[in-house]
């Protein structure tokens, strides 16, 4: 990691853990897990989330999509979110809704991410 990613982008991920910390803990009531370096938080009502679950920082947030080919293409969005900070959800508006376009849902691998 370069010093002006560590400077720019890790702070970044850093609050983007500590959302998806506050978020996980206020809405979920299902169990909380540590796994693959992610905090899984399940039983999420479904607005508090998109598609099958979302990852904020190091957090994966989802009613009950927990398997571990999710958690390892999860696992390649908190890199992403490592990589690029806060800049990341701007990035990832931009690449699209279309997860078969998306690249970075095509970096995360579509097959375990269950878009195949």
């Amino acid at each position: 990691m370069s010093a002006l990613s560590r400077l720019i982008s890790f702070p970044g991920y850093v609050f983007a853990t500590c959302v998806g910390l506050v978020w996980g803990f206020l809405w979920s009531t299902g169990e909380v897990q540590h796994r693959g370096g992610l905090f899984v938080f399940t039983g999420m009502p479904s607005w508090t989330f998109g598609r099958g679950g979302s990852c904020v920082g190091a957090c994966y947030l989802t009613a009950h999509n927990v398997s571990d080919a999710i958690l390892e293409h999860e696992a390649v969005h908190k890199r992403q979110w490592q990589r690029y900070g806060m800049l990341f959800p701007f990035l990832y508006a931009l690449a699209g809704r279309d997860a078969l376009r998306n690249r970075y849902e095509i970096e995360a691998g579509l097959k375990k991410g269950g878009y195949l």
